[in-house]
């Protein structure tokens, strides 16, 4: 997809998505803050945590990025009839969007094209996090709940951050740390059209694209 098409997509999906009252930094501060502010509230309610309590951080961690890379590798990048919107939002706007060869946001408005609406957080959050925390609350330790609860949301607001950071400029500082370059470039590789159905989903860290022998490095 030739920089022509690009902006024509992008002023598209702004026109559809973008109102003219919509602040990109502020959707990236409301975020931010309810996700700390959820994992916060969970960690006060920790009390003397267990070791084996503490090992509902990991296996919470390894379910995250399975659910991660299913749900990239399945509904968004695989129309199904009763989640064709996500289908579209990623697959078609998302990548439409941003290409491996125009992978950067021009303005703070571009930031809707990346980061979850504040209802899906509330979704996450209403739908995924507090009813399993509640089960696991009853059924486990209250302890566990809140670890799980505390874990999936700071799993999500890392999500959130490092898919803001790939496709910030690559001369930005978030995007020369260390161990940004790597992850970056997994990702961007996956936003090559030939590439997107076959590789890379895991959008965070590639635990699981290595596992089920979907990675692609950059060489053949």
């Amino acid at each position: 997809m030739d920089i022509q098409t690009v902006e024509q997509a992008r002023a598209a999906f702004h026109r559809r998505h973008a109102s003219k009252y919509y602040s990109g930094p502020l959707h990236l501060a409301t975020t931010v803050g309810i996700s700390l502010l959820v994992a916060s509230l969970s960690a006060m309610m920790l009390e003397k945590v267990t070791p084996l309590e503490w090992v509902t951080i990991p296996l919470t961690f390894l379910y995250a990025n399975l659910s991660e890379y299913l749900g990239h590798r399945g509904p968004m990048h695989n129309k199904t009839r009763f989640l064709s919107e996500v289908f579209k939002r990623h697959s078609i706007e998302h990548h439409s969007f941003f290409t491996h060869e125009a992978a950067t946001f021009d303005s703070s408005r571009d930031y809707k094209a990346v980061l979850f609406p504040p209802i899906l957080l509330a979704f996450f959050l209403g739908c995924f996090a507090i009813p399993v925390g509640a089960i696991l609350y009853v059924l486990v330790s209250p302890n566990v709940c809140f670890l799980f609860v505390l874990t999936a949301i700071l799993y999500f607001l890392n999500y959130e951050l490092l898919h803001f950071v790939y496709h910030m400029d690559p001369q930005s500082m978030p995007a020369r740390l260390p161990f940004m370059g790597r992850l970056r470039r997994h990702h961007i590789n996956h936003h090559n059209k030939s590439l997107m159905t076959r590789y890379n989903f895991n959008i965070t860290y590639p635990i699981f694209d290595r596992i089920l022998g979907t990675i692609y490095d950059g060489q053949d």
